[in-house]
């Protein structure tokens, strides 16, 4: 079954990113009062192992392999950000791959995290992460045209967890 959030990836917002797994977040950011400080940098997830890791944006794989025992796979945006998908069970991509959002870079582990930094500063993921807004509604599987009617769209987040 394809997430909703690769069948509507076309209503996203420029600025919003699609989860790198369609599941909720498990815990949020908890910014570090230092550089060195105790914090959580980033989102987490709970996915079952071997769930695809997807891009939320488009960038090019600078990183790919083991820190402190856990894989990660990290992508340089065009705008000098960083994004991080942690504790991946099986990278599918190479460092120099251009990736976009929705391209799957990795299988998960039973856990992932995603973390976004510029320079040495974490950054919170959650307003950059899409949501569904409006109105939910079942679509035909059989291949019958919907009802007209209008259809969800993503938005940004603004405060809380992107699910």
């Amino acid at each position: 079954m394809i997430p909703i959030f690769v069948l509507l990836l076309g209503l996203v917002a420029p600025s919003c990113w699609p989860a790198p797994v369609d599941l909720p977040v498990v815990r949020g950011f908890e910014a570090p009062a230092c550089t060195w400080c105790a914090g959580h940098r980033g989102v987490e997830y709970r996915p079952a192992p071997g769930t695809p890791v997807r891009a939320v944006a488009t960038g090019r794989v600078v990183f790919a392999g083991p820190v402190a025992g856990a894989i990660h796979v990290t992508e340089q945006l065009p705008d000098g950000r960083k994004v991080t998908y942690a504790f991946v069970r099986r990278v599918l991509v190479r460092v120099g791959d251009q990736v976009h959002p929705g391209d799957v870079v990795g299988l998960s582990s039973e856990r992932l995290m995603l973390s976004v930094r510029l320079g040495q500063r974490y950054l919170d993921p959650v307003p950059l992460l899409a949501r569904i807004t409006g109105r939910p509604r079942l679509l035909p599987t059989d291949g019958t045209r919907p009802r007209p009617g209008p259809m969800p769209r993503f938005a940004c987040a603004t405060s809380g967890f992107a699910r």
